[in-house]
């Protein structure tokens, strides 16, 4: 099972300080904690991608490139491509570029994203949102698969004996998340190609994503891919730990309560309660994070969101190491509660041996 964290990149200001760091102070503060993600034995580092303010992740190829530099083992991923506003001609040349230089270290999350106002920016109409998303993938996926590529859809001109370049490193394209929270069409859409789906499960209750996951399983299998129990599931989490619960809710406080996608809203006691938020010791993590297995079975990918609402940076790297201390314990820990035969989480070196073996078979 792969642990990591995601990051959004919002530029926020610190309620306990006033302190709003620059763009520049932001973008170097991600790289830091991708870098520290490594550092403390974590498997992959995501960037979201936005295009507005306040957030600076606008080309996660860029900056998952340099951290490629400077990291060895980090899986590179993002939290979201945007499917629908993205060239998919560009993205496929985008993600091979970089799975050479990183290689192999590369995955990515399709996704519509959360900002309306995006469509129009890159010529696209947010009513089109699901056409858009089936269609352009499906030009992606035969991009990385075919050599040469005849197409013709609703929302771009026609491609004629097109090829892409540079070519997915050892012919084998970089693993797929179809991220959603809410649209059954985006899971019915990763289990028709058996690739991943990721439930982002950071503001909504469980059985919200339970739904989806039992759709995605089902369709999977309906597929045949393999066994519900098979298919790809990943997970969004959120926590906040100090050595004593009530430190950590204390210090957590004015952070949630002006955050801006939830503060002045819920209590942090009813949100926690409500979603799987969890601010306290580091034992309250490790259990409330192998509760998930509980609601969604067995699942293959467990990323953090744990630098947002202002947390400063020296904040952030601190619950990267406690991070870094109770991950062992959840490798060991779902390692022993596993089904048999449930799918290993994906790599490039996994991938490229089972291709070896469809080919030989």
């Amino acid at each position: 099972m792969q642990f990591g964290i995601f990051s959004v990149g919002d530029v926020t200001t610190d309620p306990t300080t006033g302190v709003t760091p620059s763009e520049r102070e932001r973008i170097k503060a991600m790289v830091t904690i991708a870098l520290k993600a490594e550092e403390v034995g974590l498997d992959v580092f995501a960037t979201g991608e936005h295009h507005n303010p306040p957030f600076v992740p606008s080309s996660p190829t860029t900056m998952l490139g340099y951290i490629a530099a400077r990291t060895e083992r980090l899986i590179l991923s993002t939290a979201t491509t945007l499917i629908t506003t993205n060239d998919p001609v560009k993205i496929a040349e985008d993600f091979a570029m970089l799975q050479h230089l990183a290689d192999g270290r590369v995955d990515l999350m399709m996704g519509r994203g959360n900002t309306g106002p995006v469509y129009p920016w890159f010529g696209q109409d947010i009513r089109q949102g699901i056409p858009l998303a089936i269609e352009n993938y499906a030009l992606l996926h035969e991009l990385w698969r075919n050599d040469v590529v005849d197409w013709e859809g609703r929302f771009r001109t026609p491609l004629q004996g097109f090829t892409s370049t540079p070519r997915p490193l050892d012919g084998v394209p970089p693993f797929v998340w179809h991220g959603s929270i809410r649209s059954p069409e985006i899971a019915e859409q990763a289990a028709y190609y058996g690739d991943g789906f990721f439930a982002n499960h950071i503001f909504w209750p469980a059985s919200h994503f339970q739904r989806l996951i039992s759709l995605y399983r089902e369709r999977f299998a309906h597929y045949g891919h393999g066994t519900p129990e098979q298919a790809y599931v990943g997970l969004g989490g959120q926590v906040f730990m100090r050595k004593n619960s009530q430190d950590a809710v204390n210090e957590f406080r004015p952070y949630f309560d002006n955050a801006p996608v939830y503060g002045h809203g819920p209590s942090l006691e009813d949100f926690t309660e409500q979603t799987p938020l969890t601010v306290g010791s580091p034992q309250q993590v490790i259990d409330r994070t192998l509760t998930f297995r509980e609601h969604f079975g067995d699942y293959q990918r467990q990323l953090f969101l744990m630098d947002h609402a202002g947390l400063p940076l020296k904040t952030v790297l601190e619950q990267l190491d406690l991070l870094g201390e109770i991950v062992p314990v959840l490798r060991r820990e779902f390692a022993a509660r596993r089904a048999p035969g449930v799918a290993e989480a994906p790599t490039h070196e996994l991938l490229v041996a089972s291709a070896h073996e469809k080919v030989t078979a």
